[in-house]
């Protein structure tokens, strides 16, 4: 069982993304968290195998939640896809450097279960 974070201000799109997630990729359980500060502290408390960041968030955004991530010894090499509406070029590119993958916003079911497969390695999760 792989756990996936999801973590976004907007309860509707944590719940879209979470059907999303356990519909088509199979042995995933999925955690909510409604901002990087509280994705942090779940990080914290059990493993997470990815975590689905949307960038733009109040308390604390999902650039800097994986700025603390990979400064974090034992969550350094904690996957990270990042999903967002905003496609600033260096924006995206600070996000690849920092070793995560983008998603931009809106995207398909088809879409995101090919970046959460290939997060984990694989065509089949």
């Amino acid at each position: 069982m792989k756990n996936v974070l999801v973590v976004d201000d907007s309860a509707v799109m944590r719940q879209m993304i979470k059907r999303m997630i356990t519909l088509h990729v199979q042995e995933a359980n999925v955690i909510e968290a409604g901002n990087g500060l509280e994705a942090f502290e779940v990080l914290g408390q059990q493993s997470i195998d990815l975590v689905l960041s949307d960038i733009n968030m109040p308390v604390m955004n999902g650039e800097q939640l994986l700025e603390k991530i990979r400064g974090t010894e034992a969550l350094r090499t904690t996957k990270v896809l990042m999903v967002s509406t905003e496609g600033s070029a260096a924006r995206i590119e600070r996000l690849k450097n920092l070793g995560a993958r983008f998603l931009r916003k809106p995207f398909s079911h088809e879409k995101l279960c090919a970046e959460i497969r290939g997060a984990f390695g694989g065509p089949n999760g």
